[in-house]
């Protein structure tokens, strides 16, 4: 039996982003969707369904208000509950955000970053003896088109994708090499999204550019590992546990609208368990995937797809350790914060006493129940934490 470094397989995923958003804003998710101040509700609400690994994040923006001054209080408080609750926690150092006076461009930004790391790691090893797994930027490909194509974020450039990925990898290597000097035995989880893009019925001459584009998905997992760009300092050594974030709309057509994978679905979708397999055999590096969700109804039919895939993927001989549910928490639109996704395992209520009250999604539920059943024989890492409902 293959030895899985997480916990549980069925993992859940905290909104944790801390970006400056389209509008100039600083979004703040932990206190958006109340989850800093209702961690011990939430964590206990977990242990019904045998969910015992969590990702969090720090809110680097939070903690270092001044340049190398850090508040951890907050962090501190996620980190007992999750001992009280026996809750593993995966922890993002930057989750989209940085400190006010920082941008990826910053000549010091991978130094400033690999200092609140090592200080993280040396917080967590005054805390726990837990080992620590952390993923330094969550999603750098996402993060570095958005504030430097899109528009969505600082920069807010056009055209610099390319640099800001590239600063993000080095401060990436950096905050690894800073923690593994604190803690040799950290793991590191590298989060990416996962993608398929297909040209247009009516354009096969497009499908060279549209297998390009979409090969371009591992371009920050081919920079961490040094095999492009080895000036970066990349080196396979760096690529460890590598999560895939994938949700319904992860694949879509050259430069237009998404394909369709819910009924009737698309022929050109490309099942998620042969996605994982491509990502795993260029790797060769245990894989989970580290976010899918789905936006209203489309909750519970879309656990069943990724359960079904898992399993397919497992059977392909892909070394696969676990499903993280993200957001666990409903939270809204970066850009628009007074709509809701409706993605969660819990809604908000959003009204009445109490804004913040967690509703449970009971079809969702009863989905992840059939889920958890479907991959049970595959999964045997994880069946010390047995479901209690």
């Amino acid at each position: 039996m293959i030895t899985s470094p997480f916990r549980s397989f069925w993992q859940a995923g905290y909104e944790c982003a801390d970006l400056v958003n389209r509008a100039g804003d600083r979004v703040d998710f932990l206190a958006i969707t109340g989850h800093a101040e209702r961690v011990d509700q939430d964590y206990a609400a977990l242990l019904p369904f045998g969910i015992t690994t969590v990702r969090e994040g720090i809110h680097w923006s939070r903690v270092e208000r001044q340049p190398g001054v850090y508040d951890w209080r907050e962090v501190v408080r996620r980190i007992e509950a999750g001992r009280h609750y026996e809750i593993q926690q995966i922890w993002d150092i930057c989750h989209f955000g940085f400190p006010v006076d920082l941008i990826p461009a910053h000549p010091r930004f991978a130094e400033r970053f690999a200092a609140v790391c090592k200080a993280f790691a040396r917080l967590w090893r005054t805390l726990t003896d837990a080992p620590l797994i952390f993923t330094p930027v969550n999603e750098i490909s996402y993060l570095s088109w958005y504030g430097g194509e899109a528009g969505g974020t600082l920069p807010y450039g056009s055209g610099q994708s390319y640099g800001i990925k590239a600063n993000l990898v080095r401060a990436a290597l950096a905050g690894i090499e800073a923690v593994w000097e604190v803690d040799s035995s950290a793991r590191v989880l590298h989060t990416e999204p996962l993608i398929h893009i297909v040209a247009p019925a009516d354009r096969p001459d497009l499908t060279g550019e549209a297998a390009e584009s979409s090969d371009g998905q591992f371009q920050a997992l081919d920079m961490l590992g040094g095999y492009i760009a080895p000036e970066l300092g990349g080196n396979p050594s760096y690529l460890d546990l590598l999560g895939f974030n994938f949700y319904h709309n992860n694949q879509w057509v050259y430069e237009q609208d998404r394909l369709h994978w819910e009924a009737p679905r698309d022929p050109r979708w490309t099942p998620l368990a042969q996605l994982l397999a491509t990502a795993y055999r260029r790797y060769n590096r245990p894989i989970c995937l580290s976010e899918t969700s789905h936006l209203g109804q489309g909750r519970s039919d879309w656990i069943m797809y990724v359960a079904n895939e898992v399993r397919d993927a497992i059977d392909m001989g892909v070394d696969f350790h676990g499903v993280c549910l993200y957001p666990i928490i409903d939270r809204p639109n970066w850009d628009h914060l007074g709509q809701y996704h409706h993605a969660g395992l819990w809604d908000l209520a959003l009204s009445g006493p109490d804004p913040l009250a967690r509703l449970l999604c009971e079809s969702y539920a009863a989905a992840l129940r059939d889920a958890q059943d479907l991959l049970r024989s595959y999964t045997p890492q994880a069946q010390s934490a047995e479901l209690l409902v």
